[in-house]
């Protein structure tokens, strides 16, 4: 396995959020530009679909204060210290997000997406169309605590 993985974005997110609140990110309306190097048919065939993951960078958050061990999500005195990699914290190890989001339209190299929450500038990774053949085939489960963070974060 080589040392290290070089990743180029694909695109930059433009509109929605300049700030990365904890909450209230469902109707935040963003779109995502491809860069240049790719034509708007690297698009063809999306808006066929409802929704994309996308994969992005949290650019903005200082190496420096990336997590590797256990915290209490959000610093909630409430809420059991849990490893980094039991939360979905974005001071983690690579800054990687993944969020899947609804497609308002695509228009030539831009994606209209609404529930995004990556701010303004972020710089994008992937696009995948979301497929229920890849959500999960079991019962999804999660602790309370977690459904307690997300209650309005959408």
């Amino acid at each position: 396995m080589s040392e290290e993985v070089r990743l180029r974005p694909i695109a930059v997110v433009r509109g929605g959020r300049l700030e990365a609140d904890d909450d209230e990110w469902g109707g935040v309306e963003s779109t995502i530009v491809l860069d240049r190097r790719f034509p708007a048919d690297a698009l063809a065939g999306l808006d066929g679909f409802s929704h994309v993951e996308v994969v992005f960078v949290f650019d903005r958050v200082d190496p420096a204060t990336v997590h590797v061990s256990a915290r209490r999500p959000r610093g909630n005195p409430d809420w059991p210290e849990v490893g980094i990699f039991a939360q979905r914290a974005k001071a983690r190890p690579n800054r990687i997000g993944l969020t899947t989001c609804e497609i308002v339209a695509v228009d030539g190299r831009e994606v209209r997406v609404r529930g995004l929450d990556a701010i303004d500038g972020t710089p994008v990774l992937d696009l995948k169309p979301f497929m229920e053949e890849f959500a999960p085939r079991s019962e999804v489960r999660e602790p309370a605590w977690a459904r307690e963070l997300m209650q309005h974060y959408w």
